[in-house]
């Protein structure tokens, strides 16, 4: 097995500050890194995912600014709804932003489904997010987690297991891709998982997630992305959902040129099989969007 990398383990050295934001009645947990009175970026994870899913990627950006990233609703460690929407989950990113005290108006960096919230909350919570970044958000498409949930029951036969190396071993990303960083991909499952009342372990995300409108993904690109007026880039994964075609209809949804990056030889996650690729496509975006103290 090839060794952990030192930017590896220096990233999880910086272990986060951890609190909980009430939102409509569900406790919602949040991850922050840095000083608050630091310019500020906020991560959206995608769905069935979790603010771990950043926690080797946000220390990366320390001492700069002030991190955060937050489990949505139904995910991770915050609570789980008995409705989810779009709009909650907005409400929710708006919350955590309120509650950061950043210095001023973050970027929101939202990948795949969070993607999709990312662009709703700079329709809806406009004056709560200073810059967008969509990382292979497929908006003329419906998510894949939303898609593979429609078609088959995987998500909601609720798997559990004995012993939760079980599980570790088997995780993959839906849509699977060809590469992961083993590191990652096993730091990632192991924050994917908790221990039930019984002692076994079961996955942490709650799988009515998905039982929402399907134009929670598939309309959002006519319909929010006129609306939206700060600054937003685009990273696209090689190996990915997004397409030349979709990043050209974001350009003619928007009215106005912004940055699209292709991240080279990146699936779907980019952040399991090229972090430091995602990491430097970000820095790069930055530069030009803030500048922040030194």
């Amino acid at each position: 097995m090839d060794p952990v990398p030192a930017w590896f383990t220096a990233a999880l050295a910086a272990v986060p500050e951890t609190y909980r934001v009430t939102v409509d009645g569900a406790s919602i947990n949040v991850l922050s890194w840095g000083e608050r009175d630091r310019p500020g970026l906020v991560f959206v994870h995608g769905g069935a995912a979790h603010a771990h899913w950043w926690s080797h990627i946000a220390p990366m950006f320390l001492p700069d600014y002030r991190v955060v990233a937050i489990d949505l609703s139904g995910h991770g460690d915050s609570d789980r709804r008995a409705d989810y929407s779009l709009r909650v989950w907005t409400e929710e990113v708006a919350a955590v932003v309120d509650h950061a005290a950043f210095a001023e108006a973050p970027i929101v960096i939202g990948h795949s489904m969070g993607g999709f919230v990312t662009i709703a909350t700079a329709a809806w919570q406009a004056n709560m997010i200073g810059s967008a970044v969509i990382i292979d958000s497929p908006v003329v498409a419906m998510d894949p987690e939303v898609e593979r949930a429609r078609r088959t029951d995987e998500f909601t036969k609720a798997k559990v297991y004995d012993d939760p190396a079980a599980p570790i071993a088997r995780f993959r990303t839906i849509p699977e891709q060809d590469t992961y960083l083993p590191f990652v991909k096993d730091h990632v499952a192991q924050h994917s998982l908790h221990q039930l009342d019984d002692g076994r372990w079961g996955w942490k995300f709650d799988p009515t997630i998905f039982n929402i409108p399907p134009h929670h993904t598939v309309d959002i690109g006519g319909d929010l992305l006129p609306d939206i007026s700060c600054p937003v880039a685009l990273l696209r994964c090689e190996h990915g959902l997004v397409t030349p075609d979709i990043g050209d209809y974001m350009l003619t949804q928007l009215g106005r040129p912004i940055p699209v990056i292709e991240l080279p030889t990146a699936g779907h996650h980019p952040m399991l099989d090229v972090p430091l690729i995602l990491t430097a496509a970000l820095r790069s975006l930055l530069a030009t969007w803030t500048y922040p103290p030194r």
